[in-house]
């Protein structure tokens, strides 16, 4: 029961609230609309963006007091400003406001690109266990006292390919001689990201790799031309899968045999460069001795997806799609029918009869797998009968045709086109949440039985399978998206100011981010906050030497503290504030945007013209901060810089290339900082240190991090789910220790028990 003293008080609040929102429009209407337009949508010739964003009141009207009117800023009381932001934010500036115009929905959405090869590779490739057995241990290695493999004296697990031989044998217990032997490496190898991967063999003497596949090797250099020692090869990798690898190595005499010949030096290495990395021995980490069946991979290139949301999209079907799920299919197609006899298990000395009906039960399971559901009666006369009875019931031709019409269907290149949500619906979902494919057997089983029904047995499914390499290839994929480093950069340096740093280091820098990132997921707690409080870094011994360690330089990859604990987890990683930089100098504005817009998730709109920085030498005498300083002192610039700067302010100890400094410009640096909260309250932080423990306890910061998980794994606006999912989710993840594989777990749950409530889509009926 309510009483009438407590309603007095919220008539009396709201009725201040919505008085200070009167006031505000009237202000509006005098001071900003003939720049801003009266809904906000910009006026041409003056600021032609609608004015929307996600700034709370507060922080809001401290922008509007700096920076507004154009013609005198600062000219408006404290209470003014407060006004103007709480009718804007009240009207149409808030994502609360936006959703009374145009309220946001589950989209029907195809297939992404990466979705597409996923699923295609999945209904193509042998079943999955979803376990990568011995992942990163290395490669079998098997050594040979010939040169044709046959005479195996020792096996043992190498790490990487990565050898010197020089004219000794490979191991030194007298099995092996130094003039002939051989070496064969096998196993499985991750792909971490789709696209190309640069693969190259090093050796004076004969080298073979075979990639996927142990018919014909990729890369085959087994008789020597000239003096070439670098062969070089590329391949299309889906990210997030395992691929069978073999690698030989063969040393042998040449020529006639001499009487006494003297042993040749040997050396070999298996290298690779993959998307958006430096050449490099291919890691430990992505390597096992233990193999894997062939996978088929789609090597029809796709346009790219939209990505203007912050996550990848499938919004438009565009002629270039189109017609390259059409090549795909064809290809894909003609894969299945050359092999249906092994896809589907046939013995080939079976009568034909009884082929024909194996290939009819093949047919049935692969269309659908592809639907993500049993087929009705209407949609095996469609994808079964009329196939097999148009190709007069030769099972390749009538496989042939099954497997191109449902590759073409839009029951397989679609999302949410159902009317109600059901089990299956619950299973794809899940599963594309997670892997970005379809569901696995154990996923079906489940949802066949109506174990999906219950929310506690889709989390029990998303728990098992969050341990899966494709799911987490895809939470790496968001965590380079979070930190802003999912796309290729120029990170080189000025040679004369940063001697040493190369394309070497920017490579052990990525693999020591990729390393941390791996660590602190991967652990029990998966405390998140740990991504931006570690005081410690991972680093092998080019770069404890580069960023002032003590080991030794030929030591691997550890943890190691440097600094003085003067270090904050992500924030002041190297690769980070190297890629946040000029080639000559940090960069705070572009450290400041990543704070704001990526760990704390406001909205900043771009400048509103081209943007350069002002040059060193024409301020010899300036730091880098009072240059910045001096560049954005501007109201048009204030709207975006008093959130901007004094973020990245705080991480001005560190150079260009991320090692700490005292000074800068022979001055000392100025780390103090602050932020405004989207309560009101001012945070003041001197130094990365103080600002991580700030960001760790944000509430903004974790709602942030939330919502910008839920994107990635569900591929919806989180408005679609409900007002307040944004701060359920904030809430749940402080309620479970912001373990972030809890978090992935329960937004895979939200995504898969929420589906359009919109009617069908125009399909055909079957």
């Amino acid at each position: 029961m309510v009483r009438v003293g407590t309603i007095a008080v919220w008539l009396v609040f709201s009725t201040s609230a919505f008085a200070e929102v009167g006031r505000g429009e009237t202000l509006y209407k005098a001071q900003c609309a003939r720049c801003h337009g009266a809904d906000g949508e910009g006026v041409k010739k003056k600021y032609d963006r609608a004015l929307v964003g996600e700034l709370a009141v507060a922080q809001l009207a401290d922008v509007v007091r700096k920076t507004m009117p154009e013609d005198a800023p600062e000219s408006l009381s404290p209470a003014d400003a407060t006004a103007i932001a709480s009718f804007v934010h009240e009207r149409f500036y808030s994502p609360i406001a936006r959703e009374r115009t145009k309220p946001a929905r589950v989209d029907l959405t195809r297939l992404t690109v990466n979705q597409y090869r996923q699923a295609v590779a999945d209904l193509i490739g042998p079943a999955r266990s979803g376990v990568w057995v011995d992942g990163g241990k290395g490669l079998r290695g098997q050594y040979f006292a010939d040169r044709n493999y046959g005479k195996r004296q020792l096996e043992r697990v190498d790490a990487v390919v990565r050898f010197d031989f020089r004219d000794r044998p490979p191991i030194p217990d007298g099995k092996i001689g130094n003039l002939e032997f051989s070496i064969r490496w096998s196993g499985s190898v991750f792909a971490p990201t789709s696209g190309d991967y640069t693969l190259i063999a090093r050796s004076d003497h004969a080298v073979a790799l075979w990639v996927n596949g142990d018919r014909d090797p990729i890369l085959d250099a087994r008789v020597q031309s000239g003096k070439d020692t670098e062969h070089k090869t590329t391949v299309f990798l889906t990210g997030g899968r395992v691929y069978n690898l073999r690698f030989e190595f063969c040393k042998a005499l040449q020529g006639v045999p001499e009487k006494n010949p003297k042993p040749r030096p040997a050396s070999v290495s298996l290298e690779w460069k993959a998307p958006g990395g430096n050449l490099e021995p291919i890691p430990q980490r992505y390597l096992s001795p233990v193999g894997v069946p062939e996978q088929y991979i789609v090597s029809t290139p796709f346009p790219p997806d939209d990505n203007s949301l912050g996550w990848e999209r499938g919004s438009a079907v565009s002629k270039e799609w189109d017609a390259a799920t059409t090549e795909s299919a064809l290809e894909a197609s003609g894969a299945v029918s050359r092999n249906f006899q092994r896809f589907a298990g046939i013995d080939p000395k079976m009568a034909a009869d009884k082929q024909a009906i194996e290939a009819r039960k093949f047919a049935t399971r692969f269309v659908e797998l592809a639907f993500r559901r049993p087929l009705t009666d209407e949609q095996k006369a469609l994808y079964i009968e009329r196939q097999f009875a148009a190709a007069k019931n030769e099972p390749e031709a009538a496989i042939r045709r099954v497997v191109l019409l449902t590759l073409k269907s839009p029951r397989f290149l679609f999302r949410e086109i159902g009317t109600n949500t059901d089990r299956w619906d619950t299973a794809a979902r899940l599963s594309f949440a997670l892997w970005d494919s379809l569901p696995d057997a154990e996923l079906v089983a489940a949802a066949a039985s109506g174990k999906l029904d219950s929310p506690d047995e889709v989390r029990k499914q998303a728990q098992r399978m969050l341990a899966d390499p494709r799911a987490r290839s895809k939470i790496r994929g968001f965590l380079m998206h979070w930190l802003r480093l999912d796309r290729e950069r120029d990170l080189g340096k000025n040679a004369t100011l940063y001697p040493g740093f190369d394309a070497d280091v920017t490579a052990d820098l990525r693999t020591s981010l990729e390393l941390f990132l791996d660590e602190v997921v991967r652990s029990d707690e998966s405390d998140f906050r740990k991504l931006l409080t570690s005081d410690e870094l991972w680093l092998n011994g080019r770069l404890s030497k580069m960023y002032g360690g003590k080991l030794p330089l030929d030591a691997p990859f550890q943890k190691v503290r440097i600094d003085d604990g003067k270090r904050a987890g992500v924030l002041t990683h190297p690769f980070l504030m190297t890629t946040f930089a000029y080639s000559d100098h940090s960069s705070p504005i572009h450290r400041g945007v990543f704070l704001a817009k990526g760990i704390l998730g406001t909205g900043l709109k771009p400048p509103q013209e081209a943007f350069s920085p002002l040059a060193a030498d024409a301020h010899p005498g300036l730091s880098t901060r009072e240059r910045v300083t001096l560049q954005t002192k501007g109201a048009n610039c204030q709207t975006c810089h008093t959130v901007i700067n004094p973020l990245g302010f705080t991480l001005e100890s560190f150079d260009a290339i991320g090692r700490y400094r005292d000074t800068d410009n022979s001055k000392p640096v100025d780390t103090a900082g602050g932020y405004l909260t989207r309560t009101g309250e001012a945070k003041i932080f001197k130094g990365a240190t103080e600002l991580a423990t700030f960001l760790s306890g944000s509430p903004e910061v974790h709602e942030a991090f939330a919502v910008q998980l839920f994107h990635h794994l569900a591929q919806q606006p989180i408005r679609a789910y409900g007002g307040q999912r944004d701060r359920e989710l904030r809430d749940g993840f402080a309620k479970n220790g912001y373990s972030i594989q809890k978090l992935a777990v329960e937004i895979a749950v939200i995504a898969a028990r929420t589906g359009r409530p919109t009617q069908r889509a125009s399909l055909p009926s079957p």
